[in-house]
This record gives structure tokens, C-alpha cells and sequence, in this order.
């Protein structure tokens, strides 16, 4: 998806996004929040050492593959359902590639994903993250805010998330923050500007075929 990140995302995403979460259940507008031009001023820092990478495979690998995706994105949508699942059977179970998934927040939407999909734990993510890609056509075009969430609470229910503790998720500003700020300071870090975009072995390529991100991964393998 070639959607160019603004650099004023990020506190749009959260002024417009989480902090209403409890308006959105009145069906009421958005709300925007005091503390949001002080968490976001460029100045401000905010510790993203909290957030948990989400990792499959090998941490010996001998190749790391870093995935930039976007849960409403569907072109990364496409990639879960075919490359991915073909890279995780031939190289991450097989202990040859450390894969790392990173979020990518283009909208409060991809933002409340992650949010589900962090819900559970690393123990879960990557369960849920499926569920969220193969629903994407129906959870991204439910209508308005509050009938998408309402459809991201039903992944989380299906993935065994307990009402409360989505809740407590979908309500973590503080968490919500943090998110962006480590998004911000891994797409600044690595040039990300579409997705899904790769880091493999520290050099960026683009999304391709598995046939060629097979001939990529197999010429870090034998160098």
C-alpha cells in the first residue's frame, strides 16, 4: 500500500482514536484530549522500551526478516495469506529466519487492531493478527468508528480475550502513545513510507513474490 505517513499522524491518531473509546460506546463524537499536545510535542520523549517486539522463530537465525505492515492494509493483508504463510513453513519453523513484526499506524483503525492484537500477549499476537487480516473486508468497512471497534471486540472474543481485559486494552492511553512513538522510531529509523515494506538482514526490499523473497532469503543463507 503506497499511503505516504504524515508526520502528524501521530497525535491525530490518538486525539481521534483511543481517548474517545468511551464516547464511541455513547455514540457520540470524538473527543479530543488536554494531555495530547504535551505527549506529542516534538520535543517530548516518551520511553518505548515497554513495548514488546512480536517475534517468530530462531533467535540464532542466521537471517532476520522485519515486516512494516499496516492491519488495514491490503496489500498486507495479501501477504499473510500467501508469502508469509510459505516463508513461516519453509524458513521460520525451520530456524533460518528470525521474523519480527512491526505495526505501521496510517489510521486510528490500524491503531485499535494492534491494539486487539496485543491484547493477548506475544503468545496470541500472531494468532490474532491473522484473524484481523482474513476479516479485513468486513471489520474495515463496518461503517463508522463505533461499529468498527465493535467488530475488532468480536476478533478478540473469538481469540478467547475475555470482555474486561479487552476493554482495559482498548482503554490504555498511556499504551496507545507509547505505540506511536515506537512506530514513529522504527519508520524514521528504516525509511518506511508504504507497506508492507521489509528489512532483511538490515537492507530494505520492497513486497514481492515468495519466489523472490526466496531467492532473497536463500542468497543471505548462503553468503
Amino acid at each position: 500500500m503506497t499511503r505516504i505517513m504524515s508526520g502528524i499522524f501521530a497525535s491525530v491518531a490518538v486525539a481521534a482514536g483511543v481517548y474517545g473509546f468511551a464516547t464511541l460506546q455513547n455514540q457520540s463524537n470524538l473527543p479530543s484530549n488536554p494531555l495530547i499536545g504535551a505527549a506529542y510535542a516534538q520535543e517530548a520523549e516518551v520511553d518505548t522500551s515497554t513495548i514488546v517486539e512480536m517475534v517468530q522463530g530462531a533467535e540464532d537465525a542466521p537471517v532476520t526478516l522485519i515486516e512494516y505492515a499496516s492491519y488495514t492494509c491490503p496489500h498486507c493483508a495479501n501477504f499473510h495469506a500467501g508469502p508469509y504463510k510459505q516463508l513461516k513453513e519453509e524458513y521460520i519453523d525451520t530456524g533460518k529466519v528470525r521474523f519480527i513484526y512491526r505495526e505501521v499506524y496510517f489510521d486510528r483503525y490500524g491503531l485499535w487492531a494492534s491494539m486487539i492484537a496485543r491484547c493477548g500477549g506475544p503468545e496470541k499476537f500472531f494468532g490474532i493478527s491473522d484473524l484481523i487480516y482474513q476479516g479485513q473486508s468486513e471489520w474495515a468497512r463496518a461503517g463508522g468508528p463505533s461499529e468498527i471497534v465493535d467488530e475488532l471486540r468480536k476478533i478478540g472474543r473469538l481469540a478467547g480475550l475475555e470482555e474486561a481485559q479487552l476493554e482495559a486494552c482498548l482503554q490504555d492511553g498511556a499504551k496507545a502513545q507509547t505505540l506511536v512513538s515506537w512506530y514513529q522510531e522504527n519508520s524514521t529509523e528504516h525509511g518506511i513510507e508504504s507497506t508492507p515494506s521489509f528489512i532483511l538482514n538490515g537492507k530494505k526490499v520492497s513486497n514481492q513474490s515468495y519466489a523472490d523473497f526466496k531467492a532473497l532469503i536463500d542468497a543471505e543463507l548462503d553468503g
